[in-house]
């Protein structure tokens, strides 16, 4: 059975996946990218598969996101240069 958490978490994954999507700021994005990926760690705890939720955590929440801001960073500064 479903609880409510999990039906919250869902909805604020979706939620986020659209912002994600519709954002101006890049960063903006980023960040509801991350937070679909904490949404993800949190309903694979609930499903009882902490293994899967450790590495959801560690590569899809972590790793990506810092990925994500370290190019954001560097496209960024080259777009200052050529200005």
């Amino acid at each position: 059975m479903i609880s409510i958490f999990t039906y919250i978490i869902m909805i604020a994954m979706i939620l986020s996946a659209f912002k994600a999507i519709t954002a101006i700021k890049l960063i903006d994005s980023v960040f509801f990218f991350t937070f679909i990926g904490i949404g993800a760690t949190l309903l694979f705890a609930l499903m009882k598969a902490p293994d899967v939720a450790l590495t959801e955590a560690a590569v899809g929440t972590g790793l990506v996101t810092l990925v994500f801001l370290s190019t954001l960073r560097k496209t960024s500064k080259e777009d200052e240069s050529e200005s």
